[in-house]
């Protein structure tokens, strides 16, 4: 099944637009629409040829505490030799438009829209754009919490549509979750995943819970509750929900909701900073 994955596009507003952003900052969440994520908000990344970065989230006091998460723009020919400075950090990258080829333990792998790699902390890994447009890609990177007794992940390859998708019990198929890593498999400490909410289905209750959330929403369009306030959402916007955030959703149609989402999982509760 062919699918779309919603991409920043980039550019200014003119000097007539009206000022009718949704932007929302809080100490519970933020949502950051579409429609923000200009070329001036852009950043460039050492080491990185014909790359450009919008980042969403980033570890800093009162926003993301467990990840970084960018959507990154890279121009045929681009890439990096040395995409990722710290050998502590695992990622996941996500394919929404374009082709990228991951270079890992000298192995090219070829990633289209829907293409997923997990790349482990200490991976020498290398990333290219070998087609003739650009690609757009989530990178989602996490400090890696070892386990005595517990092997590191190795490096893997997979895509959206080779996946089920697996259904939420009692939902008949209506609110469903690609997992792209095991649930049982305790060497991960995170997953990154698209949820399927088709036109009308809900998340009926407030998830409050341990998990940090990114959502990107790759499809489609919803309400989310978030706190204590109902947020309009859409393909191209992006939230952040903090730890024991109350969230809910309704699907507003007339296509399937998609987001990818991530979450921290499989670990004890950090004490302070050297647990976090």
């Amino acid at each position: 099944m062919a699918r779309s994955y919603h991409g920043p596009a980039g550019g200014l507003p003119d000097q007539s637009t009206l000022h009718t952003g949704r932007a929302v900052f809080t100490e519970a969440y933020a949502v950051i629409p579409m429609g923000v994520m200009s070329d001036i908000v852009t950043s460039a990344l050492p080491l990185w040829r014909g790359t450009r970065a919008w980042i969403l989230a980033r570890p800093m006091t009162g926003f993301s505490e467990t990840f970084s998460q960018y959507l990154v723009e890279t121009a045929p020919q681009g890439g990096s030799d040395r995409p990722e400075p710290d050998p502590g950090v695992e990622g996941v990258l996500f394919v929404v438009e374009g082709e990228l080829t991951v270079t890992s333990a000298g192995r090219p792998q070829r990633l289209e829209a829907g293409g997923y790699a997990y790349l482990p902390p200490g991976a020498d890994w290398s990333v290219r754009n070998e087609g003739g447009v650009r690609a757009r890609y989530h990178w989602v990177r996490k400090r890696y919490e070892a386990v005595e007794g517990l092997d590191v992940p190795e490096a893997f390859f997979t895509s959206d549509d080779t996946i089920e998708p697996v259904a939420m019990p009692g939902t008949d198929g209506r609110w469903a979750t690609t997992r792209f890593v095991d649930p049982t498999d305790l060497r991960h400490d995170m997953h990154v995943n698209v949820v399927t909410l088709q036109p009308g289905a809900v998340i009926p209750f407030e998830e409050t819970h341990v998990m940090e959330h990114g959502l990107f929403v790759l499809e489609g369009k919803a309400v989310y509750r978030l706190n204590r306030d109902w947020v309009e959402v859409e393909a191209g916007d992006f939230m952040w929900l903090r730890a024991f955030c109350p969230q809910a959703c309704y699907a507003g149609g007339p296509g399937p909701f998609r987001y990818l989402l991530y979450k921290d999982v499989n670990r004890h509760v950090g004490f302070g900073k050297a647990g976090v």
